[in-house]
């Protein structure tokens, strides 16, 4: 098992496979790196080298009381980058892990990084407002903490619905799936599950995305339940100065099936461009 600790003494789990330039991939909430495993190995195969960490909180990473905060994270993920001393990467970032991923670039630079990858990622803010009229009402924030926090399985288990499309006609998901999700969803410890929503909902990621120079793929489905669309990543595509737009029709928060293949064809030819 891989390991680091990060200043704050937090150890942090990561998944390391394969060799060539470095992938590095970032997890929605509140799910781990496994998250990640079939784009993992299919980057693997094709040359390169795929990590995944999982967030502090979440996963087989330490479970503390405190640190659960967006500038944390992308602190974390900058010390995953240093320990390795990875050049020339490729961040992904699904969800929170969009989030992630930007505010690192925001906050970290582009001196380690390439290209970047944000799908159905939650920037630039996912919170309504008076400046983000799009965004979610605060009311659907609140019914997620009270979600969690009055019965989590049984609120993980009635996410994965929405989360790849359940309930819309013609949806082939299996349960098998659905089931993963809430496997991996009840690994996240109480606390860091709880704290990170206000962080995927509340922290505005647009000066971050202002900043960044790099070639971004923004990949988003337009029928996604959990991040919409409209004030998400057609939002951001607008924002970055280099970004290339995939937007997949019909297309849930969580892909799977032909969605899933459609989106890794295309992660394919981005990093290999």
């Amino acid at each position: 098992m891989s390991t680091f600790t990060t200043t704050d003494g937090t150890e942090i789990h990561f998944i390391d496979w394969g060799t060539g330039r470095p992938v590095v991939f970032s997890h929605g909430w509140p799910l781990s790196g496994e998250a990640w495993a079939d784009q993992m190995r299919l980057v693997g195969e094709d040359g390169f080298r795929a990590i995944a960490h999982d967030r502090r909180g979440h996963g087989r990473s330490g479970n503390g009381w405190t640190g659960h905060h967006m500038d944390t994270y992308a602190d974390d993920l900058a010390q995953l980058l240093e320990h390795l001393d990875l050049h020339d990467v490729v961040l992904v970032g699904h969800s929170t892990g969009g989030g992630e991923v930007t505010r690192y670039l925001g906050r970290h630079g582009t001196g380690r990084v390439s290209k970047a990858v944000l799908l159905g990622a939650v920037p630039p803010l996912m919170l309504q407002t008076d400046a983000n009229p799009g965004g979610l009402p605060r009311e659907v924030f609140d019914a997620i903490r009270d979600g969690v926090e009055t019965d989590r399985a049984q609120f993980y288990a009635d996410l994965a619905v929405p989360f790849y499309g359940a309930n819309r006609d013609g949806n082939t998901v299996s349960e098998g799936v659905r089931r993963d999700f809430w496997r991996l969803s009840m690994q996240a410890g109480l606390k860091a599950a709880y704290d990170c929503i206000a962080q995927f909902s509340e922290t505005d990621f647009t000066e971050d995305l202002k900043k960044i120079d790099i070639p971004v793929l923004v990949a988003h489905g337009d029928d996604d339940q959990i991040v919409p669309i409209g004030a998400a990543g057609l939002r951001s595509a607008e924002l970055l100065k280099n970004a290339t737009l995939r937007v997949y029709p019909g297309a849930p928060h969580g892909l799977a099936g032909d969605f899933k293949e459609a989106f890794n064809a295309d992660l394919l030819a981005f990093i290999n461009a």
